[in-house]
């Protein structure tokens, strides 16, 4: 536990593909306390936020509409293939995303589960009692990809490519969930940890 709760703090992270919603949704299925750093992430650049202004200041005016809202779209183009413009985004924008992840912490009547893919980039693993990860080889991670989010294997590989292997996450973890089998055996997979967790 935590100063921020009496209540056990879990972090759930991986590769993308690898199977992490269904493992969050057997979570929640156990009562745990969904927190998606994802959706805080789209929070905190909601129009009149003050990431919005560090960021058109420090990265580029270019990232936000006439109408005040960031545009993804010009950010993506702005960071992706560049370093130094990502470093000062995740610089300006994590701390922001931590400050609303921990307001919704503080307000949980329960065990918690951090849905928060970037863990590691926000520096939020030390506010969390246990880690789970989940990880598949990178083929079957490319194929999952394509198939849910209609891209070509060149562009799923591509970002696959810029992201942690299986090995990085195994030495970060307390759990890590390999999963190139079915839904059933992820869900029987997830079921097991969530045990051993309540077991702790």
């Amino acid at each position: 536990m935590t100063e921020l709760t009496k209540h056990r703090i879990v972090a759930l992270t991986g590769m993308s593909g690898a199977g992490k919603s269904t493992v969050c949704r057997c979570f929640a299925e156990s009562g745990y306390f969904i927190i998606d750093c994802d959706i805080s992430a789209r929070e905190v650049v909601e129009r009149g936020m003050g990431s919005l202004s560090e960021l058109a200041c420090e990265l580029s005016p270019e990232v936000i509409t006439a109408d005040g809202t960031l545009d993804r779209r010009r950010t993506a183009e702005l960071i992706f293939n560049d370093p130094e413009r990502r470093a000062v985004f995740n610089r300006i924008i994590y701390p922001y995303i931590t400050y609303n992840v921990i307001a919704k912490i503080k307000s949980a009547d329960r065990d918690i589960l951090l849905d928060a893919p970037t863990l590691f980039d926000a520096r939020l693993q030390g506010i969390c009692d246990s880690i789970v990860s989940v990880c598949a080889d990178i083929d079957v991670c490319v194929d999952r990809i394509v198939a849910r989010d209609n891209i070509t294997r060149e562009l799923a590989a591509a970002r696959l490519g810029s992201q942690h292997d299986i090995g990085w996450y195994r030495q970060r973890s307390d759990f890590c969930i390999l999963n190139n089998g079915t839904q059933d055996e992820l869900f029987d997979a997830a079921a097991d940890v969530i045990t051993k967790l309540k077991g702790t």
